[in-house]
């Protein structure tokens, strides 16, 4: 079983890309991306911390209607 790990912002980037979600687009403070109706504000970190990674899965998996494992995201 797959564990999470913190993950660098263009690692991020790259697999929100292949969840279906496009941009990133510039606006307000953070650059954003968007998936149907939903936009989702990315933070300007170098690295998302374990903490910050599952709260951003989380908004994720309610925009994407569907779980997502720590197998299938390191996977990506």
């Amino acid at each position: 079983m797959s564990r999470w790990l913190p993950c660098k912002r263009q690692d991020f980037i790259r697999k929100l890309g292949r969840l279906g979600f496009t941009g990133p687009f510039a606006g307000g403070k953070h650059p954003y991306f968007r998936h149907g109706r939903y936009r989702l504000a990315i933070p300007r970190y170098d690295e998302l911390s374990v903490p910050k990674l599952r709260e951003m899965i989380r908004e994720i998996e309610t925009i994407i209607g569907r779980q997502i494992s720590a197998e299938e995201w390191n996977s990506l």
